[in-house]
């Protein structure tokens, strides 16, 4: 089975659509599955409009957590709460196509632990453009990431990533960054647990009604960069290794 975890922050006007695209993929390949929506606390009817869908959709489930406290919170809730024995998760956006999954499989197929989804590849689509500071800001990230943590990954925050389920349940339950940072924290968890990592390059659409607030966002994950190279060097990690 396979648990595809969608993080969902004030999402009312498209929560719909995806789910039902994403369902319909999963049903088409004859693959048992689950969607697990994470409600953040959002202010809208995002909750209500999750629980309805869980109605009409039995493979669809909502968890909630109450308040909103941060992306990597509700992806953590979700792969808690999974059960498959792959674990994916998608942006409610769907700026990776959920089709993209199968370049990711294939990656897992070959012995890959992780499959992470590239923006920054050669082979990589980008058919929407995000805007040009917010691409810029988001390369230099990146780089920020390569120096003073981690190489060999050259895109850390594309929302589109695979785990062997076992994988993805150990990793999180070790996380501690609750923002847009966490993606960060599990690559780094990962690679200090041996675990095989290969970035993969796919196709990716900008949503022009994204979320992301681009200083105060690119602030929080410079701070949750710093935080998770400061737990390293002061060992904070060494008993989860």
């Amino acid at each position: 089975m396979i648990s595809c975890v969608i993080p969902a922050y004030n999402e009312e006007r498209r929560l719909g659509a995806t789910i039902a695209r994403v369902s319909e993929y999963f049903a088409a390949g004859g693959r048992e599955y689950e969607i697990i929506v994470v409600d953040d606390g959002s202010r809208d009817a995002t909750a209500r409009l999750a629980a309805e869908l869980a109605h009409l959709h039995p493979h669809c489930r909502l968890m909630s957590l109450g308040r909103n406290r941060g992306k990597g919170a509700a992806v953590r809730h979700g792969v808690a709460g999974s059960r498959g024995d792959l674990v994916l998760f998608s942006d409610a956006d769907l700026s990776t196509p959920i089709e993209e999954l199968e370049v990711l499989e294939k990656a897992i197929l070959n012995g890959s632990d992780i499959a992470v989804g590239s923006r920054a590849l050669p082979g990589s689509r980008i058919e929407v453009h995000q805007p040009r500071l917010r691409e810029l800001m988001g390369k230099t990230y990146n780089l920020l990431i390569r120096v003073t943590l981690m190489s060999g990954i050259h895109d850390t925050q594309c929302g589109f990533k695979l785990f062997r389920g076992p994988v993805a349940r150990e990793l999180f339950g070790l996380a501690r960054i609750d923002d847009f940072g966490f993606d960060v924290e599990i690559l780094y968890l990962a690679g200090r647990r041996g675990f095989r990592i290969t970035e993969v390059p796919v196709r990716w659409i900008n949503s022009p009604a994204s979320r992301v607030m681009v200083f105060s966002d690119s602030a929080g994950m410079l701070y949750d960069l710093l935080r998770v190279r400061a737990w390293s060097l002061l060992g904070k990690y060494r008993a989860d290794v």
